[in-house]
């Protein structure tokens, strides 16, 4: 008997296949030891479909750090509930935001770690995704300034900086928590909500932390 061929799928299910396989295989893998030839027989098709499909090495990877940014920002973006109090879209959105890292762990490792570390174009997708995550997050902590001020008129660059250094802190914890047994998306998110948010409150009703003066030394 001849060899039973494979049933023929849909070329968007097939690409999707071969992204999938790619994710995994960068992200365990890392840019440089990967090859395609790997990821052709981890999705189960020949090396020319994946080169015909999905062209260079280099443009299968940036559509992997491309469809990868694109998941996270819309898991964020659809976890935050407009309306909520400004602490609960935080934690909204940092549950969103570290369920999604800890239940796409390769697709995190591509954007976190692959992408930031192979220079151009990898680390300009890579920024465009965490420029727009850093400008939800200015607009939510923003809003809620204002509304702790009674200010419409303050401008978010004033909190512009808390938003970046809170979505680093977030980058840096998605890593610890990924690679480290027994921590859950909640737990981290929670770590994070209470090292950021006695701060954010204090700013947003107008008590911003100062150095105490200094106690003149006695003679």
């Amino acid at each position: 008997m001849g060899a039973v061929k494979s049933k023929r799928l849909p070329r968007a299910v097939r690409e999707q296949q071969m992204m999938d396989a790619a994710v995994q295989t960068f992200g365990q893998r890392g840019y440089r030891a990967a090859s395609m030839d790997e990821i052709a027989e981890l999705a189960g098709v020949s090396k020319p479909l994946v080169y015909l499909y999905l062209n260079s090495k280099e443009e299968l990877f940036t559509s992997c750090i491309q469809r990868e940014a694109k998941a996270l920002v819309a898991a964020v973006r659809s976890g935050v509930e407009p309306g909520l109090p400004a602490d609960r879209q935080l934690w909204a959105g940092l549950r969103a935001f570290f369920t999604h890292t800890a239940e796409n762990p390769d697709g995190w490792a591509v954007l976190h770690r692959q992408a930031r570390t192979h220079g151009e174009p990898f680390a300009t997708e890579v920024m465009a995704m965490r420029d727009e995550i850093v400008a939800f997050v200015t607009g939510l902590i923003g809003a809620a300034a204002r509304e702790a001020h009674h200010d419409p008129a303050l401008p978010d660059r004033d909190v512009s900086g808390l938003a970046q250094a809170l979505v680093g802190a977030a980058e840096s914890l998605a890593g610890w928590a990924n690679d480290t047994p027994g921590v859950s998306a909640k737990e981290a998110a929670a770590t994070l909500m209470n090292f950021s948010w006695a701060g954010l409150e204090n700013l947003m009703h107008g008590r911003p932390w100062a150095p105490r003066a200094q106690v003149a030394a006695r003679v």
